[in-house]
Parts: C-alpha cells; sequence; structure tokens
C-alpha cells in the first residue's frame, strides 16, 4: 500500500499525506504535501552538505594523518561507495517496511554516528565512521525519494517537484563547499559536527508530519545474500581499481581482485533469480529509459567526483590555496543550480526531458575540456570560474532529469526500488570514478600527473552524451 495519493492533476498529494480542510496553493498541493516535499528534500540537502564539505577538507585532514592521496580519497570514497552499496537494499527496506520508519531508524544512525567522526583520533575510525555514516544515508535517500514520487503523480507536479528537490541538493553541496571551507580552515571537526543537528531536526519533523506507515499484512523477507554480495562487489572493484597504480595493473593481486569482484557480481544476479523475495526484481531492468538513466548517472557522477577531487589537490596541495578559495571557486557552480533548479520542471514540461538532459550533458565536456588548460598558476577568469559555471549548468540541468526519466512508468510499489538504483548508480558511479581518476595520478604531487586524471574525466563526459544521444535515437 502506497504511502502516496491516487495520482490527479486535482489532488497531487496522497490520502495519508491530505486533508479535505487543508487549503491548497495554486499548484494543487496541501500544505502537507508541501512539508513532505522539505523533509524529503532536507534529506538529500543533508546528504549535499556532508559530501561537499569533506571534500574541501580532505587536504587538511591529509596533512594531520600524514595521508598519500590514494588514501585520503576514501574520505569521500567510503561514504559514497557504502552509499551506492546499500541503497537498493535501502529501498527494498523502504518498500517493505515503510519509509517514514525507515527515514527515521537512518536519520538516528546517521546523527549518532557523525558524533563518533567528530571524536575520531585515527584515520581508520574516521574512514570507517564515513562508510558506516554512508550505509545510514543509503536508506534515508531511497526512503525520502520514494515518499516524493509517490506524493506527486508524474507530469507537471513531479517535475516541479523534483525541481524544487535539486534546488536543496545543490544547497545543501554548494552551501557544504562555502561553510566547509570556513570551518576546516578552522578545525576540520567541526565538519564532521555540523550535519548532527540537521539531522535530529528531521528526524523530528518526519515523527511529527509524515503519516505512519501502514500495517502490512504478511510478513517480508530481506535479501541478504543478495545485499551482500553486491557489497563485496563493489567493494572488491573500488579497492582494486585504486589500489592498481601501486600493485601494477597486470599484478596478481589486481587480477585476482578483479576476478573476486566478477565472481561476486555473478553471484548476486544468480541469487536474484532465485531467492523468493529479491532485492532486485531482475525484470526491472528491461525498462530501457530506467537502464540508460543508471548508466548515465554513474558516468556523470564518476566524472564530477574526479574533478572535484583534482582540482582539491591542483589547487590546495599544488599551489597552497585555503579551503575557503576553493570554495569560493566552486561556489557559481552550486548557484547556477539553485537559479535553475526552481525552472526545472517547467522547462522539462515545455521541452521534454530528454532535451533538457542533453543540453546539461552537452555542459560537461567544455568544462572538462578547460581543465586541460590548468597551469603552474592557477587562471581564475579564462579556466577555473567559466570550468564552475558550465559544471553547475550541467548539473542544473542533467541530475533532476534523470531522476525523471528513470522514475517514470514505474509501478508506485516499486518506486523505492527505483530509486534506490538511480541513487546506488550515482553513488557507486562516483567511487569508481574517483577510484579510476586516482588511479590515474598517481601520487599526483606534480601538475603533469594530474592531466591524465582530467581525460578521465573528459571520457566520461563524452560516454554518457554518447549514451543519450543513440538512446534518443532508437
Amino acid at each position: 500500500m502506497s504511502t502516496g495519493l491516487t495520482p490527479s492533476e486535482e489532488r497531487p498529494g496522497g490520502d495519508a499525506l491530505a486533508a479535505p480542510a487543508v487549503r491548497k496553493d495554486p499548484l494543487g498541493w496541501s500544505a502537507r504535501s508541501w512539508i513532505a516535499l522539505l523533509i524529503c528534500s532536507g534529506v538529500i540537502l543533508l546528504d549535499g552538505l556532508d559530501v561537499s564539505m569533506i571534500a574541501v577538507a580532505i587536504p587538511e585532514i591529509q596533512h594531520e594523518f600524514g595521508m598519500g592521496a590514494a588514501t585520503a580519497q576514501w574520505l569521500a570514497g567510503a561514504y559514497i561507495l557504502a552509499f551506492g552499496g546499500f541503497l537498493l537494499l535501502g529501498g527494498r527496506c523502504a518498500d517493505l517496511f515503510g519509509r517514514r520508519r525507515v527515514l527515521v531508524i537512518a536519520m538516528a544512525v546517521f546523527a549518532l554516528v557523525s558524533l563518533l567522526g567528530t571524536f575520531a583520533d585515527d584515520a581508520v575510525l574516521l574512514i570507517v565512521s564515513r562508510f558506516v555514516k554512508g550505509v545510514a544515508a543509503a536508506f534515508t535517500a531511497p526512503a525520502a525519494m520514494s515518499v516524493l514520487t509517490t506524493t506527486f503523480p508524474e507530469g507537471p507536479h513531479r517535475n516541479k517537484a523534483f525541481g524544487i528537490f535539486n534546488v536543496f541538493e545543490a544547497s545543501g553541496y554548494s552551501s557544504g563547499l562555502l561553510v566547509g571551507g570556513l570551518l576546516a580552515a578552522l578545525n576540520w571537526r567541526a565538519v564532521f559536527f555540523l550535519p548532527i543537528p540537521i539531522a535530529v531536526l528531521i528526524l523530528m519533523a518526519a515523527l511529527r508530519f509524515l503519516p505512519p506507515d501502514p500495517p502490512r499484512a504478511e510478513r517480508s523477507r530481506i535479501d541478504i545474500g543478495g545485499a551482500a554480495t553486491l557489497l563485496a562487489g563493489m567493494l572488491l572493484l573500488v579497492f582494486t581499481v585504486s589500489s592498481a597504480a601501486d600493485a601494477g595493473w597486470t599484478s596478481p593481486r589486481t587480477i585476482g581482485g578483479f576476478a573476486l569482484s566478477g565472481l561476486s557480481l555473478v553471484a548476486f544476479i544468480v541469487i536474484e533469480r532465485t531467492v523468493r523475495e529479491p532485492l532486485i526484481r531482475l525484470g526491472i531492468l528491461r525498462d530501457r529509459s530506467l537502464v540508460a538513466a543508471n548508466v548515465s548517472i554513474a558516468l556523470l557522477y564518476g566524472g564530477a567526483m574526479g574533478f572535484q577531487f583534482l582540482l582539491a589537490l591542483y589547487l590546495q596541495n599544488l599551489n597552497g590555496w585555503r579551503p575557503w578559495q576553493m570554495a569560493l571557486v566552486l561556489l557559481p557552480a552550486g548557484l547556477m543550480v539553485v537559479v535553475i533548479g526552481p525552472r526545472l520542471g517547467a522547462l522539462m514540461t515545455r521541452f521534454g526531458v530528454t532535451r533538457v538532459l542533453l543540453a546539461g550533458l552537452v555542459s560537461f565536456v567544455p568544462c572538462y575540456l578547460l581543465m586541460l588548460r590548468i597551469g603552474p598558476d592557477p587562471d581564475l577568469w579564462t579556466v577555473l570560474l567559466p570550468a564552475s559555471l558550465l559544471w553547475g549548468l550541467g548539473f542544473a540541468l542533467s541530475i533532476s532529469a534523470l531522476m525523471v526519466a528513470g522514475t517514470s512508468g514505474v509501478a508506485d510499489h516499486e518506486q523505492g526500488l527505483a530509486a534506490g538504483l538511480l541513487n546506488s548508480s550515482l553513488q557507486v558511479g562516483g567511487a569508481c570514478g574517483l577510484a579510476v581518476v586516482t588511479a590515474a595520478i598517481v601520487p599526483g604531487t606534480r601538475l603533469a600527473e594530474l592531466y591524465p586524471g582530467v581525460a578521465v574525466i573528459l571520457a566520461f563526459a563524452v560516454l554518457t552524451l554518447l549514451a543519450q544521444l543513440r538512446r534518443g535515437q532508437r
């Protein structure tokens, strides 16, 4: 049973969220529907905030713990890999056990683990705390997205809701860059503490305003085998790629790592085909739009995480910039999304999701081409700021369009699964992209070593664009 209303243009909220006496705004949304949207948007804001703050704080943490580039990338990689690895399980749990219940429990874990990371005095413990926090986020994100997609029907209402949702994501990301830069300049531990009060606020709002989950008529099972083999396969893949530069691409350790990763993923497929209640109903992958959206979002975010990591190494490690200075360079990207986000629903309705998506994907190509021009002295006006604006334009137009394209046409009871697939692809793509870039630039202590990483993210952008162009021709 869904938490949402029967989709209609007159009543876009859900039965549990709409009250007959509640006055509606010109969009036809009830006050409770707006509150549900704000809670969902708060979840994604917190995710964007947490990811971007750690990105600008990495050089400071590197300095304190004496980390190399290959180890430091796990400060971001551990979070997004755990996020991606558990998102399918999180989406499935949201469908089986209730969106509100999963959101509340996972948000409480997120707050507690953030507190642990604040006081960590060991690099390994710090990375572990990031991993566990990513696990918690893997349950909050699909629960929030499934609340969103079951509250607002396909079409203009959902497009508008995703546009607002994307504004919060961009706001978290852009403000996280600036706030994280300022906090890291004082004490990087503040970066780990700030998400705690935000998580507590979202938790209290969810308990107060989201309707209770309906009781289930039958007992549900969790596909532990599928979750374990999927996570093992992805962990082995990212670890193998990130360590291949040191071990050698043809070394027994690298070849063995790829082989074990492949076997784990094959085992996952076998389990999903035989288990009674699979983590993924493999039949959903017959939806070409969903598959194309997943592939595209993985490549897009892989390039984005690589771009951010390269920029941090270039500006902070090689040129001695402070975190807040790098944050100011990337701030136009976040502001671009904030400006375009509220209008994105109207753009997708007027021009179509595909056209808006392609316009966004095209923007990444000149952005990464500009990064090939980085030199010993940072060029703010003709390289860094134009690249930042193009990067923001690409995100503003692409992410929400991919989410809309991927969830359109999916049955209501599988919206949590579709949301989990999309977010999983995004996060795993980010982790894998970051690992590939790191392997390409190791040790990353000289300018010349960064150019292969730029070539990698440029290849990701071109492949993403080609994949969507091919889909559009079918």
